[in-house]
């Protein structure tokens, strides 16, 4: 007897419940590394944070009223010139972010070395913001800000936050010294690859096309060797014009050497393309 497979019912009060979590945990932890790991280290890695830093430093300034500040004006902004679509759950990571940055501020630093404090501070605010964004929203600040430069100037909305953070960056630089500039280039990079992770996951999956003269001797070793399912795409060979079916299958990345060989075995002029997937949803893999 074949044993039904359970569907997950959607449950709209439970999932926005879970995106609002994730606003705030993810607010938290950016908030926490920025006072434990770079704002001792005076590590102004792009942001409304990283302009905190710079007029901490110069002026004394609270970072958490700077950072509401330019925050708030900038979520209004926003919804002025952009539409609602920000909503209440920007709102909230843009209000929640800077009061946990004050109740955290007399937290002693996890260290005074600049480069611990570029990574470290880098994973904080990597992982963070992707909780935030797993949340299905943004701290507001200077993406809110690059938005808006985005619209008017019609420069893609990567070139608008890459210039702003180097400004920013720049600015580091110039007021503290070049040293500082380069570690809060590392605490963007780190940051940046950190949002990946929390983003698609540590897995890796293999997307394989496979071209073979023994495609159907293939698809059924896949099917019952590797418990893996296989498309067929229609295809022509660009010299011969002659239809080439190619067979498309998606394993985990444990599989991959044992689909490897399987196809070797059974055609060893098979023509085998591999390219990483870094986020497979469905049967199989991981759910949405």
């Amino acid at each position: 007897m074949f044993q039904r497979k359970r569907t997950r019912t959607y449950n709209p009060m439970l999932e926005k419940v879970t995106s609002y979590l994730f606003i705030l945990l993810g607010s938290g932890i950016v908030a926490i590394a920025f006072n434990l790991f770079l704002l001792p280290n005076r590590i102004a890695s792009g942001g409304v944070s990283g302009i905190s830093t710079i007029t901490d430093a110069l002026f004394g300034f609270e970072p958490a009223y700077v950072q509401w500040a330019f925050n708030i004006p900038l979520f209004v902004a926003g919804v002025l010139l952009l539409g609602k679509q920000f909503g209440l759950k920007t709102l909230v990571g843009t209000i929640f972010l800077p009061f946990v940055v004050f109740l955290t501020k007399d937290v002693a630093p996890a260290t005074t070395d600049p480069l611990l404090g570029a990574i470290f501070g880098g994973i904080g605010v990597g992982l963070g913001l992707g909780l935030v964004f797993r949340g299905k929203a943004s701290t507001g600040g200077t993406d809110l800000a690059a938005q808006i430069i985005h619209k008017f100037t019609g420069l893609s909305l990567g070139t608008c936050v890459a210039l702003i953070d180097g400004l920013i960056v720049l600015t580091a630089a110039v007021v503290f010294d070049i040293e500082l500039g380069l570690y809060a280039l590392v605490a963007l990079y780190v940051t940046s690859k950190t949002i990946d992770v929390v983003q698609v996951g540590l897995g890796r999956s293999k997307m394989t096309m496979i071209i073979t003269n023994q495609e159907e001797e293939v698809r059924k070793a896949i099917l019952s060797e590797i418990d893996r399912g296989v498309t067929k795409l229609s295809a022509f060979g660009g010299y011969t014009d002659s239809e080439r079916p190619i067979l498309m299958c998606v394993v985990d990345q444990t599989e991959f050497t044992k689909l490897k060989q399987l196809v070797k075995s059974i055609d060893t002029s098979a023509f085998v393309v591999v390219m990483d997937a870094s986020d497979v949803l469905g049967e199989g893999f991981k759910r949405a």
